[in-house]
């Protein structure tokens, strides 16, 4: 890992074009000025490299500055659990936060780069800036709230349709990041995916290529193109968000 000085302009909160992931809604230019304090290193990562290991203690959560990474779990038989993948603007690290060390590893999928928040310094500033706290609940709610999607879906969902909702999970995330929406790189492998989704690497791949016989995607090793968004969601038994709904005339 290579650690690098974040006094600079570009390195700030408020000139970070994530700023919008990371910071409250109407925070005053005082406040912001005080949350530029909190981010002092940032942490160079190349793909393969750790973050942090289950069991380390806590001392910073992490934003992610760019590109991907992937949380897992050791399970007992010695195998990898993923349970998370993590892009640009999002957090790491919120699962040290109860038992003061770390539940999982996170791992770099790419050349990545991320912001270190210093959790007693947060605590601190959190404090004083009531917003502040109340952003960092929402996030740890959102956190919860996906957790919970993603026990459910793994519960109730055919493999197909996980995967269908995995895909276009991915593809909302990235649009509200200003990124493409339906056509991207898969930074995770085939195994990661059926880790994460709880089915096997041989079913991720005859699913995918299925869809691609559907017409539902185009995919050439791990560049993705959804074409057909309103079929992926039917699949995913979800309505398309971005779908406009024609309104019927009134019949007289």
């Amino acid at each position: 890992m290579n650690y690098t000085n974040s006094d600079v302009p570009s390195g700030k909160c408020s000139v970070c074009v994530l700023g919008q992931f990371c910071l409250p809604v109407g925070i005053s230019s005082s406040d912001i000025a005080k949350i530029d304090t909190l981010v002092k290193e940032r942490v160079h990562l190349q793909k393969g490299e750790s973050l942090y290991r289950h069991g380390d203690p806590l001392s910073a959560v992490y934003s992610v500055r760019f590109g991907t990474l992937k949380t897992e779990y050791g399970l007992e038989d010695g195998r990898q659990q993923v349970i998370g993948f993590h892009l640009p603007g999002e957090i790491l690290g919120l699962d040290g936060i109860g038992e003061g060390s770390y539940q999982s590893e996170a791992i770099a999928l790419e050349e990545s780069e991320v912001c270190i928040i210093r959790y007693e310094a947060f605590e601190d500033l959190a404090r004083q800036i009531p917003v502040l706290q109340k952003q960092f609940h929402r996030i740890l709610s959102r956190e919860l709230t996906q957790d919970q999607r993603h026990l459910l879906s793994l519960g109730s969902l055919r493999a197909e349709e996980r995967l269908a909702a995995f895909l276009l999970n991915l593809s909302q995330r990235l649009a509200a990041r200003g990124y493409q929406n339906n056509e991207f790189d898969l930074r995770m492998s085939r195994v990661e995916i059926g880790s994460y989704l709880g089915i096997q690497i041989e079913t991720v791949s005859r699913m995918l290529s299925r869809f691609a016989e559907s017409g539902l995607i185009q995919i050439k090793q791990r560049h993705i193109k959804l074409i057909d968004m309103d079929g992926l969601y039917e699949l995913a038994g979800v309505p398309n968000p971005n779908r406009t709904v024609p309104i019927k005339p009134i019949q007289a």
